[in-house]
């Protein structure tokens, strides 16, 4: 069972805000990437939430333009950006696009390498088209509580660990902790994920 102390641990030892590289993919329904990259080796914390439209304050049910989006803060010296852009290329079909602007994908960048790295790797793909949209990042709109770490939230006794150590819904957002367990209880292989449990 995890403890609510092994938990707090885990985060203060976890590279802080300043020391770490944001990553922003649309790629369908956020709650299967958030597991995903949680998993990967070098990111720190996930979230997720709605970019890539005008809207000043979207929501699930009123999305606008948006669409889903995932959000990674990475340590740069264990996985650079485009391992990060490799995997986001591996967890959706970039010849395809779905019909529903919510589920669009895109890879957003925030520099200029940033989308140079995005657009080498569907480069290197050689694929006869690609749909997937390339995109400058201008806004991310964190998602309601009830959708971060969605499926961590199924299971009682971690949630209850994270209460029992004072966490609010933005902290377990937050929190490096909640990034791994909530691929773990997916069934994800997540490196040093005995720290926590």
């Amino acid at each position: 069972m995890t403890e609510p102390d092994r938990i707090v641990a885990y985060d203060d030892d976890a590279p802080g805000p300043d020391e770490t590289e944001t990553a922003t993919f649309a790629l369908g329904c956020f709650w299967g990437p958030d597991a995903a990259f949680g998993a990967r080796e070098g990111v720190v914390r996930t979230r997720v939430g709605y970019a890539g439209g005008e809207m000043a304050d979207p929501t699930y049910h009123d999305l606008g333009e948006h669409s889903e989006a995932l959000q990674v803060d990475y340590d740069s010296t264990v996985v650079s950006f485009g391992e990060l852009v490799a995997l986001a290329i591996e967890n959706h079909d970039p010849r395809t696009q779905p019909r529903k602007r919510q589920y669009h994908h895109v890879l957003f960048f925030e520099t200029a390498d940033q989308r140079a790295a995005i657009e080498t790797h569907l480069d290197d793909r050689a694929l006869d088209r690609v749909e997937t949209r390339v995109e400058r990042l201008e806004a991310f709109h964190v998602a309601e509580p009830y959708h971060q770490k969605f499926n961590l939230r199924s299971e009682r006794a971690i949630q209850s660990a994270f209460g029992a150590a004072g966490y609010d819904d933005a902290a377990v957002r937050e929190s490096p902790a909640a990034a791994k367990l909530n691929a773990h209880v997916t069934g994800k292989r997540v490196p040093g994920v005995e720290a926590v449990l």
